[in-house]
Parts: structure tokens; C-alpha cells; sequence
């Protein structure tokens, strides 16, 4: 191998482990809640059914707390409301916006800031609606504070039609 193949290759491998390193110590380091995008390896692809109630919350909540994360972003308050518009029955949204003049927060987050991370598991239904709990964190790390919010769902029009946090 010349001298100059050998330089190049002691480069490239000196600025991968750089680049390795760089992006592991954020992820070791752990405690902090920033608003800096992060790319994870997912385990599984992403995938959903327009026709579960389920997966209408969990597209709900991952658009609405996409757009609520996204303060700097001119279009985000409109896109929070559109998405309310549509995943959210009309007497949701009047709960709703009461929860929010009553209390002072978002009354889709119960919250006054936005989570980090959420998760939407089915818990049952009948008499014609579907109820899933809503799982959100607040933050990263071990001792990172989670809530659970109690969503259900008309099964007809796969509407959001009461929320409330979990007991």
C-alpha cells in the first residue's frame, strides 16, 4: 500500500470513529430534553390501518405532537388546529378548549409542554366506541416522568370523542 493510500485510509477511519463517537455520547449522556432532531435505527417499519381506531390515535398523536414540538415553525399552530379539526369530534374539541381555558394548558397533552416520546395501546371497547391509553414521557433518562391520557374513539367515524388523563 503506498504512502499516500495509507494516509487516506488512516483518514477516513479516524473521521468515522469521530463521527461514531459523536453520535453515541449524546444518546450515553441521557438527562437532558432538547429540541435537536435525532436519528434512531428503528427496530421494525413503520406501518398503520386506516381503519383502526387505534391507529387513528397514535397518527393523531404523533402528528399533533409533531406540530406542538415545532414552535419555530411558522405553520405549526395552524397544523395543531387542522389536525384537531379532523381527528377530534366536535364535542371533543369543545371539551377541549374548555380543559384549555379552564386550566391553562393543552388540553390534548394535559400538559403546558410538549413530551418527548409517546406511545398509543388499545384497552378495550364496546357499545360502539374504542378506548386506548396514551402513554406520554417527558423527558429522557431513567427518571423521566410519564403520564397516561385515557382516548376514546366512535368506531363508525373513528373520531376522537373524549380524553381525559388516566386514573
Amino acid at each position: 500500500m503506498s504512502e499516500h493510500s495509507r494516509k487516506t485510509f488512516l483518514t477516513a477511519t479516524a473521521l468515522a470513529a469521530g463521527l461514531t463517537l459523536a453520535a453515541v455520547t449524546p444518546a450515553l449522556a441521557g438527562g437532558t430534553t432538547s429540541h435537536t432532531p435525532r436519528v434512531t435505527a428503528a427496530s421494525s417499519p413503520a406501518q398503520g390501518d386506516p381503519r383502526s381506531a387505534t391507529q387513528h390515535v397514535a397518527d393523531f398523536y404523533g402528528a399533533y405532537i409533531d406540530a406542538v414540538w415545532a414552535a419555530d415553525d411558522p405553520t405549526a399552530a395552524a397544523s395543531a388546529k387542522a389536525l384537531r379539526g379532523f381527528y377530534l369530534s366536535a364535542g371533543a374539541q369543545k371539551a377541549v378548549a374548555a380543559y384549555e381555558r379552564r386550566e391553562h394548558a393543552d388540553g390534548i397533552l394535559f400538559a403546558q409542554n410538549v413530551p418527548v416520546k409517546w406511545k398509543v395501546t388499545y384497552t378495550g371497547s364496546g357499545a360502539g366506541h374504542a378506548t386506548n391509553r396514551v402513554t406520554l414521557t417527558w423527558g429522557d433518562g431513567p427518571h423521566a416522568q410519564v403520564s397516561r391520557i385515557d382516548v376514546r374513539s366512535d368506531l363508525k367515524t373513528l373520531k376522537i370523542t373524549g380524553l381525559k388523563p388516566a386514573a
